[in-house]
């Protein structure tokens, strides 16, 4: 009985990947500072390969523990807390490139002639290709909704797979939406303040909206693998939470940035 457990937690094993996620971000941010600089991007590259390895190795044995039982209640509570926090962290961020856009929105500077937009600024119709694109992530949200619905309350395995397909396809048609918009814009990045936020914002939105579709389609593979069940699915649940949350920041970028910032 020596090696037996008699509590709801989760002993983890010693890890190797916190000390190689703590290299691989190292090794990468050393590498864009050299690369902004001119150097070539290759120190970059390695970096941004070992915290792709790491996620990949880290997650891998994260799945690896559910299957094998030790997500008990507590351990999953615990998970579910950290992904609340992971979250509360995002928006955060985002406070930040929404704050800096009210604040020269509100407070036109003089370099930019008092007025916003700034003069020689074209913005985008919102009721055009903006609208589609906030349909499209709408009903991506649905159907993600619709998958979670079929593997909670219904058991449905084959619409639980369907609401994580569409959810999926029209997250890589938002992209392609919005690489469509960046390719047609009227202003750049870089020399005006407008763009350096419009970019700033809706950019790393776009990253947030290739994650998710990245986790929502691990999701999909996991359910061909037959890895989720009624009671046991949490790492759906976090993809879930995760693109509600990128739902509800494009439509505070549509309104503020698109409607308003017009």
């Amino acid at each position: 009985m020596a090696g037996h457990k008699n509590h709801d937690y989760h002993v983890l094993p010693p890890s190797p990947w916190p000390f190689i996620a703590s290299v691989g971000a190292f090794v990468m941010i050393v590498g864009a500072v050299f690369y902004f600089h001119g150097s070539p991007p290759w120190v970059l590259l390695i970096g941004t390969a070992i915290v792709l390895y790491t996620m990949y190795g880290w997650w891998r044995d994260v799945v690896h523990e559910s299957l094998a039982g030790d997500h008990t209640p507590v351990v999953v509570l615990g998970l579910r807390y950290g992904v609340i926090l992971f979250i509360i962290s995002e928006v955060m961020f985002f406070a930040a490139w929404f704050w800096s856009f009210f604040k020269h929105a509100l407070y036109p500077m003089p370099a930019v002639g008092g007025v916003w937009p700034p003069e020689g600024i074209e913005t985008f119709d919102p009721w055009h290709l903006p609208l589609i694109n906030t349909l499209i992530l709408l009903c991506s949200g649905c159907a993600v909704t619709w998958a979670h619905h079929a593997l909670v309350h219904e058991n449905n395995r084959d619409h639980l797979k369907w609401g994580l397909i569409v959810g999926v396809a029209l997250g890589v048609l938002f992209t392609a939406f919005q690489i469509y918009e960046y390719t047609h814009a009227a202003f750049g990045f870089a020399g005006n303040i407008y763009g350096a936020n419009f970019y700033m914002a809706t950019g790393f939105h776009g990253v947030h909206v290739v994650i998710g579709a990245i986790f929502l389609f691990v999701c999909l593979v996991r359910v061909y693998m037959g890895h989720f069940t009624q009671e046991k699915h949490v790492g759906f649940e976090a993809a879930a939470w995760y693109w509600h949350f990128v739902d509800v920041v494009w439509l505070f970028l549509f309104a503020s940035i698109y409607i308003w910032g017009a």
